[in-house]
């Protein structure tokens, strides 16, 4: 009987993926906070953007979301300036934490929300919002880039009939700086609606309405994460594409998504 019962879900996740599913139910769960969390955004980026006149401006605006992660922080950003492609501004947001004194660069621009939200995806629309660039880029703050990472990136969006987005692959590392396994998935729509292999640390998309996040509360319970749903969604009506090369280098710590990935 209970096999009989569960037939219509088996059903539905083999055709449709338990990915997608699971989303949907968190759209009508989740929606109140979501249009709570919207108003902030919407308050928070025009406090903010009436202090960074001219706006940040590039061909690519890199975004990096933090909280109270001062050490790691500050070796994100250094891995983002430090990129061959120089045409670049890095925004960081804080999520209402306060933030640590950072490197002197001209191209590096440095926010504070003015109370924790808990919710990477209003932090990282703040960050997309208070700049204008072709192309943006996404970095957490406990992650690194290496020097070609968007240089990679950029070569493959700027080819003749090049994609909207790209996302390279994920040299996976332990917390005592061991290296786990290299995580390079070639991009399939049908694929990413039953498997999580996409991670915006190493996505790069051509700026438009759709490059923005999930307003949705996750808490560590709630699948898919917001980088899924960025990609999948962005996915729809743009090109994306995986670049086989390994230029981010992601922690794989206690409290991460991705600590259960079999690679």
């Amino acid at each position: 009987m209970r096999r009989i019962a569960r037939a219509p879900w088996e059903l539905l996740k083999r055709t449709f993926g338990w990915l997608v599913l699971f989303e949907l139910r968190n759209k009508v769960l989740l929606a109140p906070s979501a249009l709570r969390l919207h108003r902030l955004e919407n308050a928070e980026t025009r406090r903010l953007a009436a202090g960074l006149a001219p706006v940040p401006s590039a061909l690519v605006a890199t975004v990096i979301a933090t909280h109270r992660r001062p050490d790691a922080l500050r070796a994100a950003v250094r891995s983002a300036l430090a990129q061959t492609v120089r045409d670049q501004v890095v925004i960081v947001v804080d999520d209402g934490a306060g933030l640590p004194e950072l490197p002197d660069d001209p191209r590096l621009f440095a926010v504070s929300l003015t109370r924790n939200t808990g919710v990477a995806g209003v932090v990282r629309n703040v960050g997309i919002r208070l700049t204008r660039s072709r192309y943006v880029a996404f970095l957490d703050d406990d992650n690194l880039w290496e020097p070609d990472h968007l240089e990679r990136a950029l070569a493959v969006l700027e080819s003749p009939d090049g994609p909207d987005g790209v996302y390279t692959a994920l040299r996976r590392v332990l917390p005592d700086g061991t290296e786990r396994d290299v995580l390079s998935v070639p991009f399939d729509r049908r694929l990413a609606a039953r498997e999580a292999f996409l991670d915006t640390n190493a996505f790069v998309a051509r700026r438009d309405g759709a490059l923005r996040f999930s307003r949705l509360r996750r808490t560590p319970k709630v699948l898919p994460r917001e980088d899924w749903e960025l990609i999948h969604r962005y996915s729809r009506k743009h090109g994306v594409r995986h670049v086989p090369y390994a230029t981010v280098r992601y922690l794989v710590n206690p409290g991460s998504f991705y600590t259960t990935w079999s690679g």
